[in-house]
């Protein structure tokens, strides 16, 4: 399986809101108010209302993954054919979301004991020029991506970076999904964000020469 680094999907993201005649527009807001302003951001866009996370977990029995692929399959998200989902089955099963809104990016979903993991590829570290600055670079800023973390982890044999986010197993449905929604828009922002401190950093429009 050939990895593709989140700039690929940066740039189909893109190249697909251009395509639906959206426009770029960037604005400056306080870091405490960026869950408001990416709510804004996608009623805005495609004319949904955001809606709060407000769980009431301790009233829910946990997830089992095969139940938690069934209702996502169930959810706005899918059948408005803004995302497709799938089951990986094996020894530990894994939900496989394609967010076709952010240029097919692949989201993958599990259950773990008490968290569900929402969790998606950026770089390997190979495309890191400076690990050090790097690492440090993120660890300053990457409070400002919303509900998502980022990490290191072994995928292919190579080192890769990761974001990824995580909530209740008895978390609502809908929780699940916006945090998979939030996370794929995470992607796009950091890949944007941290491109001047890796090798072949995209341009303004996303495109790599």
């Amino acid at each position: 399986m050939v990895l593709k680094t989140s700039a690929h999907y940066q740039r189909e993201y893109r190249r697909r809101l251009r395509e639906q005649g959206l426009i770029k527009k960037e604005i400056w807001i306080r870091p405490e108010n960026s869950d408001k302003a990416r709510a804004l951001e996608k009623e805005l866009r495609t004319g949904e209302r955001g809606f709060s996370v407000q769980a009431d977990s301790m009233k829910r029995p946990r997830w089992l993954t095969e139940a938690l692929y069934a209702d996502i399959h169930k959810t706005p998200l899918v059948h408005t054919q803004r995302a497709s989902v799938e089951l990986i089955d094996g020894v530990d099963p894994t939900i496989h979301v394609v967010m076709h809104d952010y240029g097919d990016l692949p989201v993958f979903v599990t259950v773990a004991g008490d968290q569900v993991i929402v969790e998606a590829v950026l770089w390997p570290t190979s495309d890191v020029l400076d690990a050090a600055e790097f690492n440090e670079t993120v660890l300053r800023t990457h409070k400002y991506f919303p509900l998502s973390t980022i990490s290191l982890g072994q995928r292919a044999y190579d080192d890769y970076y990761l974001m990824f986010g995580s909530l209740s197993s008895s978390s609502d449905i809908s929780d699940i999904v916006h945090e998979i929604e939030v996370l794929a828009s995470n992607v796009i922002h950091a890949t944007e964000a941290y491109a001047d401190l890796l090798r072949s950093a995209p341009d303004k429009r996303g495109e790599r020469p």
